[in-house]
């Protein structure tokens, strides 16, 4: 029986996915954009995980789509096949908790796109990044959409249009990595965060994250309004009751576990 091309676990409200096609750099084919998917929608529906984390076994964290899936398709079979690769763009976006990456080795194509799309990205020291699919006459337009999310339109363009590979220093002065780390420190570094994180109100991230997505695209003051009605939302619910009271109690909170 062959190995799966992801692996998940759970530990401590935080759950891990790690990307398993090693010999392949962990490129991208249709059983494993299928597996990461419902691996993303298990751990969002799982009432013990409130933050989940996507890392990788082998050198990569993922080199893209795989070489071998560009052949053969008619029109309509490349546009089911492209929209299956991109659906992590969707689910990532749409999971009301946070998705962290831990990125070592190559980030490249639709693996950079992973990494975008993910919330938080920690980098370990030597990883790289790039869209760099205009390399074999491809272009890579489904990580362009969180890229867009992360740097301006310039910049998009010249990583798109280009392909040049970025070091983890360089994508974490444009926004595109939160904290670039060690090599031997990227897993304690990823969980630290995630850890962090999961001491939060559930309800606290879930609002946090659909208002700074839900901003996107909306006009300041429609926005304003927007994310005003979601705090004061947020405010009548017993985390924020239990969260000020904890604070004057000078102990820590017991937050829901919705």
């Amino acid at each position: 029986m062959s190995e799966p091309n992801i692996l998940v676990e759970k530990h401590d409200l935080i759950g891990f996915i790690t990307l398993n096609r090693p010999h392949a750099m962990n490129t991208f084919n249709v059983p494993f954009a299928r597996e990461l998917n419902d691996a993303l929608w298990q751990m969002e529906n799982d009432p013990e995980v409130r933050v989940v984390v996507i890392d990788a076994n082998g050198k990569h964290f993922s080199t893209g789509i795989s070489l071998d899936e560009f052949h053969g398709k008619t029109s309509k079979e490349f546009r089911e096949f492209i929209r299956l690769m991109d659906e992590h763009n969707h689910t990532i976006a749409r999971m009301k908790k946070p998705v962290i990456a831990s990125v070592k080795g190559y980030a490249l194509a639709n693996g950079a796109g992973l990494s975008f799309a993910c919330d938080l990205t920690v980098a370990a020291e030597d990883a790289k990044f790039g869209t760099t699919a205009i390399n074999v006459g491809l272009i890579c337009l489904g990580p362009a959409a969180p890229l867009s999310l992360n740097v301006g339109r310039k910049k998009v363009l010249e990583m798109v249009l280009t392909g040049d590979i970025i070091s983890a220093a360089e994508a974490e002065r444009l926004g595109l990595v939160n904290k670039v780390v060690p090599n031997d420190q990227l897993a304690e570094a990823t969980l630290e965060l995630a850890k962090k994180l999961a001491a939060k109100s559930p309800l606290a991230l879930r609002a946090g994250k659909a208002g700074i997505y839900g901003m996107q695209g909306v006009p300041y003051h429609q926005a304003v309004d927007m994310l005003s009605d979601q705090f004061a939302a947020l405010c009548c619910t017993e985390d924020a009751s239990e969260g000020v009271r904890a604070f004057l109690e000078k102990r820590k909170p017991t937050w829901c576990e919705r």
